[in-house]
């Protein structure tokens, strides 16, 4: 009975040192090894939604071949606070819990380093579950990659208009060119439409989506190209 019980104290053990190392090893591999696919992508193709495109597109490029413009268009877009930070806004996300406990709803408050560590390798739904998840996962990435990485993962994984993946792709859609030759506007178009490129169209950009270039432009003004050097 007692070596029985030492068997299964073990292989809980075990369970539970795999458990911690899997993900951190994982983490550790892709600082390296750009992902070949990710679990946005994979969730979108096998639940696509209404109108998703029967082909996907999609190249990976470094971070050197992507416009310094497209680089600082999404962090003051989505994170102006991308530099500093060590994955969390702690700020933001006492505000978004207040919000949330108000409005009885789960709101965002994430990074850029968590969006990552979203599109990467979690689920879209919105839940406590998911946001403690991706919350962890983004302190991980912090600790085992480096900025640069992380921006660069980003910008090749996120979804720019239904099945398009990653800015090189998005570039050559919209704009017929390289991401390393975008200008600042057209950096911006793209930037303004990461919120819902399902609903929002850096290809026919509607008013609200101008709106939002304008402002993503200040923005980069007011931050300076020096508040972003990889």
């Amino acid at each position: 009975m007692k070596a029985s019980r030492c068997s299964i104290r073990k292989w809980l053990i075990r369970m539970l040192l795999a458990l911690i190392l899997f993900p951190v090893l994982l983490v550790l591999a892709l600082r390296f090894v750009d992902p070949a696919v990710w679990m946005w992508q994979i969730q979108r193709e096998l639940n696509p939604p209404t109108g998703y495109p029967a082909n996907t597109h999609h190249t990976w490029v470094p971070l050197e071949q992507i416009s310094p413009a497209m680089q600082l268009a999404v962090i003051a877009s989505e994170d102006q606070k991308f530099p500093q930070h060590w994955g969390l806004d702690l700020e933001s996300i006492s505000d978004a819990l207040s919000d949330n406990e108000k409005g009885g709803r789960v709101r965002g408050a994430s990074t850029l380093t968590q969006q990552t560590a979203k599109n990467l390798f979690l689920w879209p739904a919105k839940s406590y579950l998911r946001k403690g998840l991706e919350a962890g996962l983004a302190v991980l990435m912090e600790t085992l990659w480096n900025k640069p990485r992380i921006l660069e993962v980003y910008l090749n994984i996120v979804e720019f208009g239904p099945g398009i993946y990653g800015v090189e792709a998005a570039s050559q859609t919209y704009f017929h060119k390289s991401a390393k030759r975008l200008s600042t506007t057209e950096a911006a178009r793209l930037a303004a439409v990461l919120p819902n490129p399902y609903r929002l169209s850096a290809a026919r950009p509607s008013n609200y989506v101008w709106q939002r270039v304008r402002w993503i432009e200040n923005q980069m003004r007011l931050l300076g190209p020096d508040h972003w050097n990889p």
